[in-house]
């Protein structure tokens, strides 16, 4: 297993350098990159997900993190992300780097649902069908309209300018995935656990991942009018029948792959960024003084090891300290706590859990806001809130056992039924923004969704100060697929950062 992994690595490195040459070779986007003729399905699985993580915690890092406040770049120079300013070049790396992903994934469903084949694998197509709805949202939420139904086909069918799908239908694409998903899975068969960095083998927790992305979509699309009414019933059918649609209840069952430091399983943050660059964000004001006022164990330097805190952040002299975020040009200060590089005994540029896809507390946190929305009666929103809250450090510390109730009162976070629904939901969704920490550009899209929770705005902000609402498309798609490029622009809006998805709109 480690010399064929070894070879897609390799092959995997060679299609990049293709893609983000000069020439930008769109052929190569719509081709696999591997040669996967004697390949077994389950054998795609990991490097998919190993480079697929990869590039998620790398804009979690420079780019998540900067527009949600976790840190603020130190730099006053031009296109800083935390000011709501970035240029063009930004959109190539994901959007290449997901579909060189989903053809490996495509192909894995192909070997596995070889009914003619040895390998013919109903887990592994269910698993497959998972992995590439995982994967298509992102790209959606990301970007708005982008090819989903002729998406690479370039070397089956020779479509290298494929059409790009509307949000909407996109959607609707990725539900009856994970709904044939949820069937495949139900009468699956066993797989190789060496094959799994997730589950390794535990079929029934793939399920569970499965529907539990099914829900965060669901709550995504389901403002947008057109199609509440049909997602909240299904939210509700899923959350109501857990015979028929598991889903993740606690945080064993929560999607993250392990870096064990064993190749391929090495933090990405380890082997793609250097400790000096690492160390060179500041924390943002707003991500660490929530931390600091509700005296969160995850920085509680007295229940780390060695004296570190669970997330590795330094103290200044003042303690842990923030900048402000927006600031304008020369009116930063000093860095004050940073995040620690891999020379600390606890660093997130080591940590294992670094791999996050979706944890128990986000499910926990959705339920409650569904429930405070009055989708959901039969488990009380305070529950889901506590639970929510409670799994979002253990997940980090898992021996943590303070209770729930009496820490958030502590912290003035306790549940208030009185409370109005707005104020409900800044407190699920400031609980939230921390269970999402690490979890690739999941704040950045919640955000969109909710403005929830309140950023403060800076004065140094672009964009007239709004959140930036996408990604542009990367430039040389204009070149290579103009016609397809142009109809969806005419149909989405213009191809700019403020110009919101189809979930967005009102």
């Amino acid at each position: 297993m480690k010399q064929l992994t070894y070879k897609l690595s390799a092959a995997f490195v060679l299609a990049v350098l293709l893609l983000t040459g000069c020439t930008k070779d769109f052929k190569k986007l719509n081709t696999s990159p591997n040669n996967t003729t004697d390949v077994l399905p389950g054998q795609l699985l990991a490097p998919a997900l190993v480079n697929t993580l990869t590039y998620n915690l790398s804009r979690n890092r420079n780019f998540n993190n900067e527009l949600m406040q976790v840190t603020v770049d130190m730099n006053d120079g031009e296109g800083r992300v935390f000011r709501y300013d970035f240029n063009n070049t930004w959109a190539d790396y994901l959007y290449n780097n997901w579909y060189i992903q989903l053809t490996n994934l495509k192909d894995m469903y192909r070997l596995a649902a070889d009914t003619t084949s040895p390998e013919y694998n109903k887990t592994y197509m269910g698993i497959s069908l998972i992995c590439q709805s995982w994967i298509y949202s992102l790209l959606t939420d990301a970007y708005g309209d982008v090819p989903f139904r002729r998406s690479n086909l370039g070397r089956d069918s020779l479509i290298y300018e494929p059409q790009f799908d509307q949000q909407k239908d996109i959607y609707a694409g990725i539900f009856d995935n994970l709904e044939r998903a949820n069937v495949l899975l139900s009468t699956s068969q066993a797989i190789d656990p060496a094959f799994d960095p997730v589950y390794n083998g535990a079929v029934l927790n793939w399920r569970k991942f499965g529907n539990s992305l099914y829900l965060r979509l669901l709550l995504r699309i389901s403002g947008k009018q057109e199609v509440a009414q049909q997602a909240i019933a299904k939210f509700q059918e899923i959350a109501g029948d857990p015979l028929d649609y598991p889903i993740i209840t606690t945080t064993a069952e929560s999607a993250i792959l392990k870096w064990t430091g064993k190749a391929p399983f090495q933090n990405p943050l380890t082997t793609a960024v250097r400790e000096q660059d690492y160390r060179a964000p500041g924390i943002a004001s707003f991500f660490i003084d929530h931390l600091v006022a509700w005296n969160d164990p995850r920085i509680n330097i007295s229940l780390g090891a060695n004296g570190i805190n669970r997330w590795g952040i330094a103290q200044s002299t003042e303690g842990f300290k923030g900048v402000p975020s927006g600031y304008l040009p020369g009116q930063g200060g000093a860095k004050k706590s940073y995040f620690l590089s891999n020379t600390s005994t606890t660093s997130m540029q080591t940590d294992p859990l670094a791999g996050m896809i979706l944890n128990v507390a986000e499910v926990k946190l959705m339920l409650a806001e569904a429930t405070v929305k009055g989708w959901l009666t039969a488990t009380p929103a305070a529950t889901y809130y506590n639970d929510g809250a409670r799994l979002s450090i253990q997940q980090w510390m898992p021996t943590w056992n303070v209770d729930i109730v009496t820490h958030l009162t502590n912290a003035d976070m306790q549940w208030n039924d009185a409370e109005t629904l707005e104020e409900k939901m800044e407190k699920i969704h400031l609980q939230k923004y921390y269970a999402l920490f690490m979890t690739d550009l999941q704040q950045w899209f919640e955000y969109r969704r909710t403005g929830h929770p309140n950023l403060p705005k800076g004065p140094g902000l672009a964009n007239n100060g709004v959140m930036p609402a996408r990604f542009n498309y990367p430039v040389y798609v204009q070149s290579a697929n103009p016609t397809n490029y142009k109809l969806a622009i005419a149909a989405q809006g213009p191809d700019d950062i403020s110009t919101q998805v189809w979930w967005q709109k009102p």
